[in-house]
């Protein structure tokens, strides 16, 4: 990964922890990562366990970032959290999947929150 990339996702994450807690979440961790993969912020809200990924990009030429969560990355995320709600015993928590959406190229940096961004699917 380009190093201008990883600044950025770093910068985002940042922006994105303080976001959260400044609008109720009560952060568990961040950069969780297991043998399936990393998730950006674990965190508590409204008795729920949320897992948020984090999005970041320069502009919206290309799409807003949260539309970079394609079906394989929510897939990812949900076997991550399912190993993390393991390994705590919190398989009978209320679960969300959250994204924050960075779009830094603006002065202030436009930060969306998606809550309920997607859903576990059953597997089959």
């Amino acid at each position: 990964m380009h190093k201008g990339h990883i600044q950025r996702g770093r910068a985002g994450e940042e922006q994105a922890a303080g976001f959260l807690e400044a609008n109720g979440y009560a952060i568990v961790c961040r950069n969780y990562r297991n043998r399936f993969g990393e998730i950006d912020i674990i965190a508590r809200h409204e008795k729920a366990v949320c897992f948020i990924e984090v999005k970041t990009r320069q502009s919206c030429d290309y799409g807003r970032p949260a539309e970079a969560v394609y079906a394989i990355k929510q897939r990812r995320i949900v076997r991550v959290a399912t190993q993390f709600l393991k390994e705590r015993g919190w398989l009978e928590e209320r679960v969300r999947f959250d994204v924050v959406s960075i779009v830094l190229g603006q002065e202030p940096a436009r930060i969306e929150l998606i809550r309920d961004a997607f859903e576990a699917e059953p597997e089959v």
